[in-house]
């Protein structure tokens, strides 16, 4: 006969099995900063190597149309990271990010809803908001600020004579090498390290795992930056020594991010940021590669969805711009990729989206009721091939009240209000956005269609930015 003790090991056995097969799914968030979409290798856009990233967006579905909506201000990590976390478009999410500790206190935050349902929360890496970090997870690992520490030499080079006294593989010079080791290897090790010591967790798991990289100061190891040869490196085709609109779009030479390298812009000057900005975000691919493999060789990869995308994107020479403060898309698409349970392999989704649907998708993955103030979309039906349309029918794009954007089927119309211009683009046709329509008849034409629509998309996100005054010729309401 068995004895009580062989009856409790058979049923504890059961218990065990029955509760590790119903598991909720766990969640591991990669998230980038300053990422453009371009920067993935298997895009074969530009020069750079992303072994890691390309497998892993062959293990499931690549949505090659994610976008940031813009910034309220210059910093526009920090907008984006709001609307992220509180799910709110970005005018609300202004308002939100003005109360965070109110908000985070009433647990309208990504992090404190995944904790109601039943999640082991985990940070490391770039926060950047004003939430109390500690509130919102459950384990917190070497919070980081906007950006590591740069120097004067960082800004201004090189020279059009070819001088620069910055090297962006010397540990000296701080910078990401702060505290003795790079932040992006101190990201993946301690993500390597929670992976580990969660597969002895009964609860699932929401890792939010938020590299610096490839943040300025773009910094590497000299391996990753002897992979990219300066004279491999293609300048972008829509080079320009500078942008005509910068002032009027708030976007001068003085801003920091366009400060860092001198005006005119030169071919040689975007060679070497470009090379930086390709080495730094090889050199996270590589961390980023270390984390799958952990998580795999845990036993966890199985029931476990991933996401990878970026905060938004970055000109490093485009249009005649360095940084992210503006409506191009190189500067507001990003990469995002999903895989996990149900997601089928190699699909590529067309569908436009944007970056922030990742916080209510892994709500509906938690079997979290998304709720009103939640106003990204979830993506398991895209990702899962159940639906087609994206909830987001046009894309809206804005920074501080000297740029708008609307895109609606990939024609795209830019506005800049205090200079009183206007442009317009057809994707399909003209990805880089070389091509000006605005004085064509065509171009005319889809401006009329698309600024009534920009003015009702506005309405919509409570921007109080005045457009029919500054463009009357558009406007049904002035004209």
């Amino acid at each position: 006969m068995p004895t009580f003790l062989n009856i409790f090991f058979v049923i504890a056995c059961f218990h065990f099995a029955w509760g590790t097969q119903n598991k909720k799914p766990n969640i591991l968030f990669l998230f980038a900063d300053d990422q453009s979409y371009e920067t993935l290798g298997m895009l074969g856009l530009t020069e750079v190597k992303t072994p890691n990233l390309d497998r892993l967006a062959q293990e499931g579905a690549f949505f090659d149309r994610a976008y940031n909506m813009g910034s309220w201000s210059g910093a526009v990590c920090v907008a984006s990271r709001h609307m992220l976390n509180t799910g709110a478009f970005i005018w609300r999410a202004q308002k939100t990010h003005k109360t965070a500790n109110k908000e985070q206190k009433e647990g309208r935050y990504w992090a404190k809803y995944m904790k109601s349902a039943g999640y082991k929360t985990y940070f490391t890496g770039k926060w950047h908001l004003p939430a109390k970090i500690n509130e919102c997870f459950d384990i917190v690992q070497n919070p980081r600020g906007g950006m590591p520490k740069t120097v004067p030499s960082a800004y201004q080079r090189p020279q059009a004579n070819g001088e620069d006294s910055w090297s962006p593989h010397d540990p000296k010079h701080g910078g990401f090498w702060e505290g003795g080791k790079h932040w992006s290897e101190v990201t993946a090790d301690d993500a390597i390290q929670f992976i580990h010591s969660a597969k002895e967790h009964t609860e699932p798991f929401f890792a939010y795992i938020a590299f610096n990289a490839p943040h300025d100061p773009r910094q590497s190891p000299k391996e990753y930056l002897d992979k990219y040869p300066l004279d491999k490196i293609s300048v972008p085709q829509n080079f320009l020594p500078s942008y005509p609109h910068n002032q009027a779009m708030s976007c001068p030479p003085s801003l920091r991010d366009e400060n860092l390298v001198p005006y005119p812009r030169t071919k040689e000057a975007v060679k070497v940021h470009r090379k930086e900005y390709f080495s730094i975000i090889t050199h996270m691919d590589d961390q980023i590669g270390r984390i799958l493999k952990a998580l795999q060789k845990s036993g966890q990869a199985d029931n476990t969805y991933i996401f990878f995308t970026a905060d938004h994107g970055l000109s490093v020479g485009h249009h005649g711009l360095i940084g992210k403060q503006n409506l191009y898309e190189h500067s507001t698409k990003v990469p995002f990729m999903v895989t996990g349970p149900g997601i089928p392999k190699k699909q590529v989704i067309r569908a436009p989206i944007y970056l922030q649907d990742v916080m209510p998708t892994t709500l509906a993955i938690a079997d979290v009721k998304i709720p009103e103030q939640v106003e990204f979309q979830n993506l398991l039906p895209l990702a899962k091939g159940r639906k087609k349309i994206s909830k987001h029918k046009e894309i809206y794009g804005a920074y501080l009240d000297a740029q708008r954007s609307i895109t609606l089927d990939n024609k795209k119309l830019i506005l800049y209000p205090k200079a009183k211009a206007y442009r317009v683009y057809d994707l399909n046709q003209d990805p880089l956005e070389m091509n000006d329509l605005a004085q064509s008849s065509e171009g005319k034409k889809l401006a009329h269609l698309l600024f009534p629509q920009l003015v009702a998309l506005q309405a919509k996100m409570e921007d109080q930015l005045d457009l029919n005054n500054s463009f009357p010729d558009l406007s049904p309401t002035v004209r």
